[in-house]
């Protein structure tokens, strides 16, 4: 489990992928803190650090990890948003984020607002079902509320120590980006979703 607070800002050294997966290679000023079995959040994706080096770590996406997320655009020398897992002794300063990303969103504005950046996301509409305002939601890994949403999106602040510290800094309109929901709005549909079918009268009875 992380926090989706950023530790620190990697950068791929190598990626070599196929119809298979992915193999990269991160740089990090992390690698002493990490171990092989580790979970290591890249740009929000939980991935399992495989080999440790002293100036990094590599890690495996399989095929459906890089076609549900970002990872499939990195390239050589892209930065990452990097986190380690969180221990039971730290306190949880963003929100409960899995690394398990739900899908891809796009960047459809960026508007900036005194100090800060105004970044509206374009979600698909099963994501956008779980966002509410002042509501947690993670781009790229990045714990961050939620200021404003519609039907197909929500809008984010970034302060400019989140701008200076994350790839978010860097965003670019239409550019793809990694979106995890908050996973008790997805446990709570889950837990209703029975109830609201059973409350459900035939069509002809409602007329």
């Amino acid at each position: 489990m992380f926090s989706g607070l950023v530790a620190d800002l990697g950068r791929v050294e190598t990626i070599d992928s196929d119809d298979e997966g992915a193999r990269l290679s991160v740089a990090t000023g992390l690698a002493d803190q990490i171990a092989p079995g580790d979970s290591v959040a890249v740009n929000g994706v939980c991935l399992t650090a495989i080999e440790v080096t002293q100036t990094g770590f590599s890690a495996e996406a399989m095929a459906q990890t890089l076609n549900l997320t970002s990872l499939g655009s990195l390239a050589d020398g892209t930065a990452v948003n990097l986190e380690l897992a969180l221990r039971a002794d730290q306190r949880l300063g963003g929100h409960i984020v899995q690394g398990h990303v739900d899908g891809a969103g796009r960047v459809g504005s960026l508007t900036e607002d005194g100090f800060s950046l105004r970044v509206r996301v374009v979600l698909p509409e099963n994501l956008a079902k779980y966002v509410v305002p002042q509501g947690s939601i993670t781009l790229e890994g990045v714990s961050l509320t939620v200021t404003e949403c519609g039907r197909d999106w929500a809008e984010v602040a970034l302060i400019p120590e989140t701008r200076e510290r994350t790839t978010l800094g860097a965003l670019a309109v239409d550019q793809s980006i990694n979106v995890e929901c908050d996973v008790i709005a997805k446990y709570v549909e889950r837990m209703v979703s029975p109830y609201e079918a059973h409350n459900q009268l035939p069509e002809s009875e409602t007329e």
